[in-house]
Formats: structure tokens, C-alpha cells, sequence
């Protein structure tokens, strides 16, 4: 007979069984008692589950500064300490203004009374613990990513001194096409244009009419990658076969902002590292461009929806205002749509520095009449800061929420009267009137309105 193989327990195995039916019994326990609970614990336990593995997924760490600042930088409006703040910060070197590639961080506090702008460096791979001030840090979104890819239009359009030297030659009197010289430009005038070719219209063809009339010895130069093209050669040519000197120049960038203030911040544009914000960035370049313009050549910066009424040969250092206070008299905001400077004028300086230092692409005219405004309120009385602000009726006569009044003829014996009443004061005291094409590009022109009238004044085309 073959020996069975199952052997009786022995004293060894004994104490081993009792510990697994311990187990066993206390898991039929543990079983019994989870049963018992109602079936909404179980959805609560769930639930909770889920919300802790999101928690977990979408969470991010944002790296911090890889070593300690000492203090933050913050620039007064009104100290000798900003003024050196802003010169050092400006002048240094591209490594110490680079940022990371996916985070900007920036605290920017801004009223009449203070103005202060902390700007942190952010490095990759710290091993810092987060701070509270993580919580101002932000990547970059979608749009921001959106406007990084459409920076590739505008970049340089040709060599740097390409841009430079047709200025230059524009502006000596001399035809690129041949050794010829004319007369020099007596006034130097620049545009921009920022829309396609076909949105140039009536008023824009108007303002360029005006500004011959009065200064009919004047050059313009017209910065638009648009009208730089064979369509707009097509606008210029009346212009150019009356005798007239105008040139439409695509932009190069990377010449407009080089040596001024504005350089660094550019390049950290193109970098990706500036958040271009809601507002257009072509709009917000155009505020820049035309400070970097007239800082260096020097001249008159007019937008394109601007119709000139007198010559400014008399004007000079010039700004305008578009508010006055009820109470003190004294302007409340100055606009940017005209300025009139000297070249390297040190307030052209300031307004890039500012540009630099405060961009902010979510908040509406921050970078053009406000800038110009809490500059030049900060400047006021200071030595070597040698400006005129003209009242608004000199460029401004009409407030952007009236200017449709100005493009309809009257309906009444009253509206008459104010018409007449307008116009006489606008040709009295006004050198041009801004038309604030963003409210009233739509407009239609009526027969025996103040536009028709102030725009049949200064035609020069007028039976073409």
C-alpha cells in the first residue's frame, strides 16, 4: 500500500492554523460591518476619491527664483533713486533680463499718487519652497502663444540699415534710384499704418491733403508694411507726381528700437517673454514706434486720421491735451495722436522708458495717452525737460464721445447755430483736428457738416 500523503498537523503547524482562522474570522468581521453602511457612503467615498486624484493631476509647480533677492526694485514717481533704479535696469545686459521661457512675473500698482513696478527674474530648477507671490505668476496662454507665432511678421523685413538708409536718403532729397538730389525736407512728418491696404480710406487720403496744404515743402514718411507694396505705391502717386515728398517704408523693428530704451523689451517680445495681452499688439508697437521715430530723426508724429488746419513751423517740443479739469483748469490727459519733438528730445526718452518698464497689453491707452500723461506729469518743472502742452483745442477741439456731431449736418435752426458757432472756433484756435477714426471710421460724411467743411479747406485734389 502506497503511503498517503496528507500528513496529521504537528505541533509546529498548530499555532500557524489558529493565527489563519483568527485572520479569516476577522476578516468576515471586517466584511459584515462594511456591509451594514448605506449606499450613499459609498458614492461620498467616491466622490471623494475623484476630487483628490484631480487635485493631484492639474495641480503645478511653478519653479521660484533659484536664489533669494536681497530687496525688491521699486521705482518712486518722483525720487532721484527711480531715475537710477530705471537707468540700471534699462542698461543691462540681455542674460540678466532674460526670463523663463514659460513664466513672466510682474506686481504693477499704478494711481496718481504712486507708481511702483517689482520685476523678479525667474529661473528654472529651484529648490525653494513656494512663496505668496507665486500666486502673481502666470504661464502663458494660448493667445499669448498665438502672438509669439505671429511675431515671425514682425521681424526685421530686410537688413537693418535697409530701413535706416531709406529714411535717410528720403529725407537728404535725394532719389534712391539715382544720384539726383532736390531740396531737403524743411519739416520731417511720419505716420503709421498698421490696417491693410484697404481699410486706407477718405479721411486717411484727406489727412495726407491737408498735411500738403499746409506744409507743402514737407516730407512724410509713412511706416506700413501695407502701403509699402505696389497697391500702396498706387494711393502715394498722386501725391508723388503733384511734386509732393512722401515714402511708404515697412517697419524693421529690431532698427526702429535699437540704441533707446526700448531694445531689451523687444527682444524679450520676440522671446516670448513679454505677454502681449487683449489689446492689439500692432496698436500697442504703433505707440512705440512713433516715440522711437521722433527720438531719433526728429520731427512730427500725426495719425492718420488727423486733418490739418495751419502749418506747426511755429510749434516746437509740443504735446497736446485732450482734457482739461472743470475744477482747476489745468489739463487731465494728454494724447499721443500728435506730437511734435526734436530729436534725442530727453521727454521722447522718458515716454520709452515708461513703455518699457510698464507695458501692459490688457488695459486700453496704458501705453499711449495714459503713458504720455503720467510722464508728463511726473517731468513738470523739472530741469532740462523744455515742452509746451497746448490746450485742447489745438489738436483736440472735439471730444472722441462727440466727434459724430462733427460728421452730420444740421437738422435744426439749433444745431445750425452750434455748427457755425463750432467752426468758427475750431478755425480760430485749432492747428488740426483729431477725428478719433475708432469711433468714427463708419461714419458717412454728410453735405454741410464740419468735417465736409474743414476737409474742402484743405483739399488739394479737390477736382481730380
Amino acid at each position: 500500500m502506497t503511503e498517503s500523503t496528507t500528513k496529521p498537523p504537528t505541533q509546529f503547524h498548530l499555532p500557524f492554523l489558529l493565527l489563519l482562522h483568527q485572520v479569516q474570522d476577522l476578516k468576515r468581521s471586517v466584511l459584515a460591518i462594511f456591509f451594514c453602511f448605506p449606499t450613499y457612503c459609498f458614492a461620498f467615498l467616491l466622490l471623494f476619491l475623484l476630487a483628490y486624484n484631480g487635485f493631484t493631476v492639474f495641480w503645478v509647480h511653478v519653479p521660484f527664483l533659484a536664489t533669494p533677492l536681497s530687496k525688491p526694485i521699486v521705482f518712486s514717481p518722483v525720487s532721484d533713486v527711480r531715475e537710477e533704479s530705471v537707468r540700471k535696469w534699462s542698461s543691462s545686459s540681455s542674460s540678466q533680463l532674460k526670463l523663463s521661457s514659460s513664466v513672466l512675473f510682474a506686481i504693477n500698482k499704478d494711481s496718481s499718487a504712486t507708481f511702483s513696478k517689482i520685476h523678479l527674474p525667474i529661473l528654472q530648477n529651484s529648490s525653494f519652497p513656494a512663496t505668496t507671490a507665486e500666486k502673481f505668476l502666470f504661464h502663458r496662454s494660448r493667445r499669448a502663444r498665438r502672438h509669439k507665432r505671429g511675431l515671425r511678421s514682425l521681424r526685421s523685413e530686410g537688413q537693418v540699415s535697409w530701413f535706416q538708409t531709406r529714411i535717410k536718403v528720403f529725407f537728404a532729397g535725394k532719389n534712391s534710384s539715382s544720384s539726383s538730389s532736390s531740396s531737403s525736407c524743411k519739416i520731417r512728418f511720419f505716420m503709421t499704418w498698421i490696417a491693410s491696404l484697404e481699410s486706407f480710406g477718405d479721411i486717411q487720403f484727406s489727412a495726407m491733403e491737408s498735411l500738403f496744404k499746409s506744409h507743402p515743402k514737407a516730407c512724410l514718411v509713412i511706416v506700413s508694411k501695407s502701403l509699402d507694396s505696389h497697391g500702396g505705391s498706387q494711393i502715394l502717386k498722386p501725391f508723388l507726381t503733384n511734386g509732393f515728398r512722401v515714402t511708404a517704408v515697412a517697419p524693421d523693428f529690431d532698427c526702429i528700437f535699437k540704441d533707446t530704451h526700448a531694445e531689451s523689451w523687444y527682444n524679450r517680445l520676440k522671446e516670448g517673454n513679454v505677454n502681449p495681452g487683449e489689446i492689439s499688439l500692432g496698436q500697442n508697437l504703433s505707440n512705440l514706434i512713433r516715440l522711437a521715430l521722433l527720438y531719433k530723426f526728429g520731427g512730427i508724429y500725426m495719425d492718420a486720421d488727423v486733418i490739418v488746419l495751419k502749418s506747426f513751423s511755429k510749434l516746437r517740443n509740443t504735446i497736446g491735451a485732450q482734457n482739461l479739469d472743470a475744477k482747476t483748469g489745468k489739463w487731465s490727459r494728454l494724447n499721443n495722436a500728435l506730437l511734435i519733438f526734436d530729436k534725442k528730445h530727453p521727454l521722447l526718452s522718458k515716454f520709452i522708458e515708461e513703455f518699457a518698464l510698464t507695458f501692459d497689453g490688457n488695459k486700453w491707452g496704458h501705453n499711449g495717452p495714459y503713458l504720455v500723461s503720467r510722464v508728463v506729469s511726473r517731468v513738470s518743472g523739472r530741469p532740462g525737460f523744455n515742452f509746451t502742452v497746448t490746450p485742447p483745442s489745438a489738436f483736440y477741439p472735439v471730444d472722441w464721445r462727440s466727434i459724430a456731431h462733427l460728421f452730420q449736418r444740421p437738422r435744426d435752426e439749433l444745431q445750425s447755430k452750434w455748427l457755425v458757432k463750432k467752426l468758427e472756433q475750431i478755425n480760430k484756435e485749432s492747428f488740426a483736428v483729431h477725428l478719433w477714426n475708432k469711433r468714427s471710421g463708419k461714419l458717412e460724411v454728410e453735405k454741410g457738416s464740419i468735417v465736409d467743411s474743414i476737409i474742402s479747406r484743405s483739399c488739394i485734389f479737390c477736382n481730380s
